[in-house]
């Protein structure tokens, strides 16, 4: 098993070799199960374009997994892509690792990354679970496309972002693309408050050791079934 990777900033050099813990499989990156396989060929379809790849891969990522930071498990399994897949809702950092693993499978090296962000599509009765409107840990992932590093957050499904009057993240795998600074109505929606730079694979023993600080009982061993509550939930005024 190759070392977990830790860079706070993005891996400058585009060697083989240290690309290469950001090309392999992981108990996580499980890009190799039949489950990622198919899901990573449907989105692709015939395109042979790193760029192309990545991109068709956000959206497949972004919109075929819905969002539920209701259901925050702390099973190794729900944050494996084979088991994201499967589930087919996730949170920001299962749907980082989704990403990952799929742009993996694409031949394209991919790095996890975590920071800390504030007015993350919160609403009443999330803060009041969280104690909070700042997010510890928010799950992004980056990847080496032509030659640069680009961030990505595939997080917020379209319906989502329609439901709470949030500008959907859009992609083109040139630029950065993550949460907005404002919402659809031109109001203030989040900003970025530290970045904890990335690794090779997902650092879930951090993520729930922070959670377990600083937010106690958010994450549960196993998270309830058929749980509608983020969809059916109303912004804040």
């Amino acid at each position: 098993m190759r070392p977990l990777l830790h860079t706070i900033g993005l891996p400058a050099s585009t060697t083989a070799d240290s690309l290469a813990p950001y090309l392999v499989p992981t108990s996580y990156l499980d890009f190799e199960h039949p489950r990622v396989r198919a899901f990573v060929a449907d989105a692709i379809g015939s395109s042979d374009s790193p760029l192309e790849r990545a991109v068709r891969l956000f959206y497949a990522v972004r919109d075929r997994i819905r969002y539920d930071p209701y259901r925050i498990s702390a099973d190794d399994r729900s944050y494996q892509a084979s088991g994201v897949i499967e589930d087919a809702y996730g949170w920001c950092v299962s749907k980082a690792s989704l990403m990952a693993a799929c742009a993996r499978a694409a031949g394209i090296p991919a790095a996890i990354g975590l920071a800390d962000v504030v007015n993350h599509l919160n609403t009443e009765k999330l803060r009041k679970k969280m104690g909070t409107d700042t997010f510890y840990n928010h799950g992004y992932v980056a990847m080496l496309i032509e030659g640069c590093w680009v961030k990505a957050v595939p997080a917020f499904n379209i319906e989502l972002c329609v439901r709470f009057g949030v500008r959907p993240t859009e992609f083109d795998g040139r630029s950065d693309a993550l949460y907005q600074e404002y919402n659809a109505r031109g109001e203030h929606h989040m900003q970025y408050l530290a970045d904890h730079g990335t690794w090779s694979d997902l650092p879930l023993d951090k993520v729930r050791n922070d959670f377990a600080y600083r937010y106690p009982g958010l994450m549960v061993a196993q998270p309830a079934q058929g749980d509608e509550r983020f969809e059916n939930d109303r912004p804040l005024a």
